[in-house]
């Protein structure tokens, strides 16, 4: 039982049919979960209803080649894995696939197809097919001899324009003050001195 699900598949292993599209009672149009967290990728499946045995699988690139498994038989797991970036989760729900660590080699199209072997008819259908497009690590922090010189400049602006703003202010409050310091001395006029006069004698 287990030899049929680890067989060679060819190109054409994957079938091109939506597993939406399929009439089957355990088949349903099932929504696909997709994180980004941490730099990893994590799709998630619910597992088809009142399936026995299943198996889901991942491919990588237009030649279909697989890179990572998981077959559920009679509640027992086996999962598999070609390489070191795909790993599986299963759940009682769902079953999860996770790529991790992922570099711009890793750039390719990705299918994911369900095989139900048990309870007949034996189904092949495609889960889900998405493109992955990784950015490096050194991409987002190698800048050239021109990015540097422009972020140089961008600088040098903001720091004039700010040191501009502050000269700007500290020159007004410093009329300001003179304004008021010589308003405050107006208020007082010099006056002559005033001899008292003399008294008229009788």
């Amino acid at each position: 039982m287990i030899a049929r699900v680890w067989r060679n598949r060819g190109v054409d292993s994957c079938s091109s049919r939506p597993c939406k599209n399929i009439d089957q009672p355990h088949v349903s149009d099932s929504q696909v979960t997709v994180e980004f967290e941490n730099g990893n990728f994590k799709f998630t499946f619910p597992n088809p209803k009142n399936v026995s045995e299943f198996s889901m699988t991942l491919f990588k690139g237009q030649e279909k080649k697989e890179i990572c498994a998981l077959h559920l038989s009679e509640e027992k797991i086996f999962p598999k894995s070609n390489v070191t970036y795909c790993q599986t989760e299963h759940s009682n729900s769902s079953t999860t696939f996770i790529l991790k660590n992922l570099e711009r080699k890793h750039i390719d199209i990705y299918t994911y197809c369900l095989e139900m072997f048990l309870p007949p008819p034996y189904i092949d259908c495609r889960l889900k097919e998405t493109y992955l497009y990784i950015q490096d690590k050194e991409d987002c922090i190698s800048l050239g001899p021109v990015s540097w010189i422009i972020i140089g400049l961008i600088m040098f602006a903001m720091i004039f324009c700010v040191f501009c703003v502050v000269a700007c202010c500290l020159r007004n409050k410093n009329q300001q003050c003179e304004s008021q310091s010589h308003e405050y001395n107006s208020e007082y006029m010099p006056m002559a001195a005033v001899n008292e006069a003399k008294k008229t004698r009788i």
